[in-house]
């Protein structure tokens, strides 16, 4: 149902389009119908997709017109399908991300799997090509191209892979390829999770208020968690100051009275004018 209205097929009210009568023999009968950029939208208005979202990616993103994703078994994962019309920058009509999951106590990525795009000349999102001029003298006139990587969400199907041997990696690579796979799956889990199921909500940006809204209320909690350590932490220091004085008044006998006066005046300044304990300092 979504997939009709969000392409056109059908209208809101469930009327049967034209374009879909004719069997869509022209897109042109489609034209001005469903809603524009559907999918692109519910990306762009979740945190951790927009990141990954470049300025260049923007065009290609608006041919998306569907994305599902369906459990696998053996081996145990998931895979993502991004359906894609018919568009000058790719010839791919379906991206497919497929994650390996090893089924242990909780599931944990053994790797990824993504389709290669096949980039249409002059059109691939994750690499630029740079022209550098040849050194002066050089007998070859003609400019020197080089190609370089760049950020682009088409970098999605493209995941970071393990080496079969771990001797061929060193601690400080594993641990960025560890970071970069998390990442991965992060992005992955996203689709999966939030995009897919509530899509209308994330393209009305009506999830992406709730999902600041969460935000917010886990950060009060975790304020209210300082703040509690914090008393606790305050009642034990008093515990102790009064263990600290009961102790201290058993051996006043033997110690001078302008001792005494010392320990008393240093209670005052701990405690502040009239006796009282100046406001705690809260996070904002």
């Amino acid at each position: 149902k979504r997939f009709d209205i969000v392409n056109g097929v059908v209208e809101v009210d469930g009327a049967v389009t034209e374009s879909a009568a004719v069997d869509q023999e022209e897109d042109k009968d489609a034209e001005g119908k469903g809603v524009p950029d559907f999918w692109f939208t519910a990306m762009k208005n979740n945190e951790v997709l927009a990141e990954e979202i470049s300025e260049r990616d923007e065009g290609a993103l608006k041919f998306l017109k569907d994305i599902k994703w369906t459990r696998i078994d053996n081996p145990k994962g998931f895979k993502l399908e991004f359906f894609f019309d018919t568009n000058p920058y790719f010839k791919n009509t379906v991206l497919t991300k497929t994650y390996h999951m090893i089924d242990e106590d909780e599931p944990i990525l053994e790797k990824a799997i993504g389709t290669e795009i096949e980039w249409y000349p002059g059109k691939c999102l994750t690499q630029k090509i740079l022209k550098k001029k040849p050194k002066k003298g050089s007998k070859n006139a003609k400019p020197i191209m080089k190609t370089e990587q760049c950020e682009s969400f088409f970098n999605f199907f493209s995941p970071p892979q393990v080496p079969e041997d771990d001797e061929d990696i060193d601690e400080d690579a594993a641990e960025e390829l560890q970071g970069l796979m998390e990442q991965d799956y992060d992005i992955g889990s996203t689709i999966r999770d939030k995009i897919i199921p509530h899509a209308v909500s994330w393209f009305t940006g009506e999830a992406a208020e709730d999902d600041f809204a969460d935000l917010e209320d886990e950060d009060d909690e975790d304020d209210d968690e300082v703040d509690d350590e914090e008393e606790d932490d305050e009642d034990e220091d008093d515990e102790e100051d009064d263990e600290d004085e009961d102790e201290d008044d058993s051996s006043t006998k033997k110690k001078s009275s302008s001792a005494a006066r010392k320990r008393i005046g240093r209670a005052h300044a701990a405690d502040g004018p009239a006796g009282e304990r100046p406001p705690e300092c809260k996070q904002q």
